[in-house]
């Protein structure tokens, strides 16, 4: 187990076990009891549990053997987008005859949002055509991409994203288990900086212990490429205060000592502006300069100068607010 992934070590195994989505949870825990089981689409951002609730729904409908006995099947569609994927292999699985207790198969169709109009289409037909031997689940980050002749035939779960206080728990325990001492707010900046993705807070917490058994903010910075926000929220404060030369020394350091991207660090201080003590006006001029600078080094301005500029221009906006 040692060397088992933690997103896969720690992935849940039946309904009961999966995270928050409750609501949901419960519907498909009735779907499993009454066995009347429609096409399914779940619909939902990254790292919310939609494939791991599509693979609990199988362990606890057909057993753990599951996919070894071939009644489930899992296909990833931004791999296999084409037409030619739908009409070979998915409908070679779903013509097959199923065997057993529950009657029907499953495929699990993982992002499917990215098969082709063509692929969808097809994928229609044999929805309609092998329907009594063989359920489909749909799993996707947008229902706007699947055709709405699909979206009409598949019950629709939509998963929102998982609370802070709930992920930052789940990460504590994991901890514990692992023999680790990750403070309170590691695991908030964990889950800050992964956008509340459970898979990537998972893994996250993986390679700070790698690093150290004893992780706070610095480790997970680290670990994950970010720039520490208390290096970020000092040059801000000196630039506010009409620093310059010592606001640009940490830019600089930042930059070229620490080897921190320039994106990264507009990243953080997009973070940092709502934490600042000035008003909501200063604020707002300060997120409209940020998108300038954003948008001329993503089209090859030098970052140092664009930064500059920005930390340059702090001290102007108390005028304005």
């Amino acid at each position: 187990m040692s060397t088992i992934p933690w997103t896969e070590k720690y992935r849940p195994k039946t309904l009961k076990e999966v995270i928050d989505q409750k609501d949901i949870v419960q519907s498909l825990k009735n779907v499993v009891e009454s066995r009347a089981i429609p096409h399914m689409l779940f619909v939902g951002p990254a790292g919310v549990g939609k494939t791991a609730s599509a693979h609990a729904l199988a362990r606890d409908l057909y057993g753990g053997g599951y996919m070894s006995e071939g009644m489930f099947v899992e296909v990833n569609a931004s791999d296999e987008r084409g037409l030619q994927t739908v009409r070979e292999k998915v409908k070679l699985f779903a013509r097959s005859q199923a065997f057993g207790e529950v009657g029907f198969r499953i495929i699990l169709l993982d992002e499917s949002d990215q098969l082709t109009e063509d692929a969808q289409h097809a994928l229609r037909r044999i929805m309609e055509q092998f329907s009594s031997n063989c359920r489909f689940i749909l799993v996707a980050n947008y229902s706007n991409k699947i055709i709405e002749p699909i979206q009409s035939r598949c019950a629709a779960f939509r998963f929102r994203l998982l609370p802070k206080k709930i992920v930052t728990k789940y990460l504590g325990e994991i901890a514990k288990k692992e023999s680790l001492k990750a403070s309170d707010a590691a695991l908030e900046t964990i889950y800050d900086l992964s956008n509340g993705d459970l898979r990537k807070c998972i893994n996250a917490l993986q390679a700070a212990s790698s690093l150290s058994k004893s992780i706070d903010e610095s480790v997970v910075y680290k670990v994950m490429g970010y720039v520490d926000r208390g290096e970020v929220q000092r040059m801000l404060e000196l630039a506010a205060s009409g620093e310059f030369l010592k606001a640009r020394e940490v830019l600089r350091q930042m930059l070229y000592y620490d080897g921190v991207a320039g994106r990264d660090i507009l990243d953080t201080i997009f973070r940092q502006i709502f934490r600042m003590k000035i008003s909501d006006r200063r604020k707002m001029l300060l997120v409209d300069q940020l998108g300038e600078v954003d948008h001329r080094i993503s089209e090859g301005a030098s970052e140092e100068i664009q930064l500059s500029a920005l930390l340059a221009k702090i001290p102007l906006t108390e005028r304005a607010g």
